[in-house]
């Protein structure tokens, strides 16, 4: 299934394909919001190769990253991005939803 609700950067639809050109073989990101993190929710990010059934999947420019049903609500509206800065390459999050979050940007709250 293909939401809407999500979206994929151009810089993050590229690097996912870089990842995958560099190992040989088609790669998805895998984005899931887990609770835990110093701001009560934290990201997940996971390189795969399946999709699973209750997966929904973003595409861009022939990349995909996936986001299961539950993740989905608290990402509605978000942005996957990939930034590459002095201190350090990442995927990342812009979620309007999250009122707060940690100075790494890997946990928010709602």
């Amino acid at each position: 299934m293909t939401t809407t609700d999500l979206t994929l950067s151009p810089a993050a639809a590229q690097r996912i394909q870089a990842i995958g050109a560099k190992e040989g073989r088609a790669v998805m990101l895998r984005v899931a919001v887990e609770g835990g993190g110093c701001s009560g929710f934290q990201y997940q990010f996971d390189l795969v190769d399946e999709v699973q059934p209750d997966d929904l999947k973003v595409e861009r420019d022939g990349a995909a990253a996936l986001v299961d049903v539950v993740s989905l609500a608290l990402l509605k509206g978000s942005e996957i991005d990939y930034v590459d800065e002095l201190a350090g390459a990442e995927f990342r999050i812009r979620n309007p939803n999250a009122k707060s979050s940690c100075g790494c940007g890997v946990s928010f709250s709602i």
